[in-house]
């Protein structure tokens, strides 16, 4: 009988040798997002807020909720933004609003993302009766209106911005997770995962260090468009009063002078202007990587 042929050393690879396929180039892909002046500009006005959010209340430590004019002052010298129906300035309100609002949108985004991503891994990878207990759960999740779901968890629960956070990652996730299944289902046939358990690779290192950073360029796509998202989210349940009532948000700032747009338009048009224009810029930077990963346009 024939023996099968052994490798040679030459043949013999460590774990630390097999690497993952260079589907990405990450150079070409920075490149080509920087050739994007629309993402560039949406990045540009991100970081702007996300300084704002930072510096805003040092640079400007006014209560937000102190009333420094008379109501529904228009804008001029000493308001710069108007006042709203208490005489609450606005531009204050919008830069102190902008230090929670970012913070829920990224915080309720990363875990989000963690449970969608782990959850549509182990189901991509494992697979059988795994996947299907695992994307009956995502169904039903999926099927639950978001919002409506997050109003009943915030109304039951607590209107606490930790609450807040997870009564979004809980009804938000099922998108996540269906997409990094489909990436793994893809991926885990791929000749290099396969090198990679026939050396005897664990599974967790081969879900983490193998095909999860090959599946990451639609993540990151996903991930940028949801931060997005759950600004609008946040500004949803801030518009119906079901947060915090002692931390200022751009939606309850909305949500409180809704009753005064045709007499005060500036009281709801500041700060529904800067839930557009982070909303816009985000997407802005959504559109920009997924041209850049797009394989199609490495050649332009």
């Amino acid at each position: 009988m024939t023996q099968p042929n052994k490798p040679n050393s030459d043949q013999i690879f460590s774990s630390e040798e097999i690497t993952s396929e260079p589907d990405v180039k990450w150079q070409d892909t920075f490149h080509l997002f920087c050739a994007n002046r629309a993402a560039l500009l949406g990045l540009t006005f991100v970081c702007l807020f996300v300084l704002v959010g930072i510096f805003g209340p040092i640079v400007i430590p006014a209560d937000p909720f102190e009333m420094v004019a008379m109501p529904l002052m228009s804008p001029n010298g000493q308001t710069l933004f108007g006042s709203d129906y208490l005489g609450r300035d606005v531009f204050v309100g919008i830069i102190h609003g902008a230090r929670p609002t970012m913070i829920i949108a990224v915080t309720a985004t990363l875990v989000t993302v963690l449970i969608g991503i782990t959850i549509g891994a182990i189901a991509g990878f494992y697979g059988g009766m795994v996947d299907n207990v695992l994307m009956r759960i995502t169904e039903f999740f999926q099927v639950l209106p978001p919002l409506v779901f997050a109003m009943v968890i915030v109304a039951v629960f607590s209107s606490h911005i930790v609450v807040v956070i997870l009564a979004i990652a809980i009804t938000t996730w099922p998108t996540e997770a269906r997409l990094t299944r489909a990436e793994f289902l893809k991926i885990k046939e791929n000749e290099y995962v396969t090198a990679s358990r026939a050396i005897g690779d664990r599974n967790f290192r081969i879900i983490t260090k193998i095909i999860l950073p090959n599946a990451m360029p639609p993540l990151m796509i996903a991930i940028t468009l949801r931060v997005g998202i759950t600004v609008i989210y946040e500004a949803a349940l801030s518009f119906l009063g079901l947060t915090d009532p002692d931390v200022i948000t751009w939606g309850k700032m909305i949500g409180q002078s809704r009753d005064f747009f045709f007499e005060a338009w500036w009281t709801v048009t500041f700060p529904g202007v800067a839930i557009l224009l982070v909303v816009l810029c985000i997407a802005l930077i959504g559109d920009g990587l997924n041209d850049a990963f797009n394989p199609k346009l490495r050649g332009r």
